[in-house]
């Protein structure tokens, strides 16, 4: 068994093709909003590579055009797994543009609804901070920060004690301030996105395993050994 996907995202941004472009076909700007380090080799038949913990994707090229389309995928497995994504950009008045992401793929197996599940609540923090990215740290780059929690038995109260460390009541939700001094810009039943004025903090569900911390650091200097040593004491200290 298993299971063929296709998810579209938009989202008009207030950035230039020219920004979005850059967010999205290289390494620094894909390090700014998605997840782990990721590098690019330009062109129709070149390579995206990405390294988040053990899992090191790599997708090949399949149609580069600048400030328009970029699409790029893996080879599919032996089972049959594969995934691509498909990036459009519209330049409207006023610089600001549409981005349009198809993502689709195959999920072989009889539980492909866990993992679908996981992806999907994913795929739309990735995108949403990719709005997030353009819209408000266009033209700054940042270190990437992966950090795995301690193991989580029960993940209301997980989320629960996340809400507390945060200085809120509950578990954050979508508009909230909190006390790190920044805004939650995305939230769903697996994730958590926070704003703030030199970071992108992003707290997610592991797929079988724990929470997750994946940081976007936009302040000059940050060094990534010191901030995943940070992130890891504090996870701990929360949920521990």
């Amino acid at each position: 068994m298993g299971h063929e996907f296709e998810a579209t995202d938009v989202a008009e941004v207030d950035a230039t093709p020219e920004q979005v472009w850059e967010a999205i076909a290289t390494g620094p700007g894909i390090d700014s909003w998605f997840m782990g380090r990721n590098e690019v080799e330009g062109g129709t038949g070149g390579v995206v590579r990405g390294a988040f913990g053990a899992y090191q994707p790599e997708y090949r090229i399949r149609e580069w055009d600048p400030l328009e389309k970029l699409v790029y995928g893996n080879e599919p497995g032996p089972d049959g797994r594969k995934i691509a994504y498909e990036f459009l950009i519209e330049g409207r008045d006023g610089g600001s543009s549409v981005i349009r992401c198809v993502t689709s793929g195959f999920l072989p197996g009889d539980d492909w609804e866990d993992e679908f599940e996981a992806m999907t609540a994913g795929g739309a923090l990735f995108f949403r901070t990719l709005v997030e990215y353009v819209t408000h740290f266009a033209g700054r780059t940042a270190v990437p920060v992966t950090v795995f929690g301690p193991p989580v038995a029960d993940w209301d109260e997980a989320w629960a004690r996340l809400g507390t460390a945060l200085g809120l009541p509950a578990r954050p939700a979508l508009g909230d301030r909190v006390s790190l001094g920044g805004v939650v810009y995305a939230v769903n039943d697996q994730t958590v996105g926070i704003r703030t004025a030199d970071a992108m903090l992003r707290f997610m569900k592991g797929f079988h395993g724990p929470m997750v911390a994946a940081h976007h650091i936009f302040t000059p200097g940050a060094d990534a050994a010191t901030e995943e040593k940070t992130w890891s004491d504090w996870l701990n200290r929360v949920l521990g």
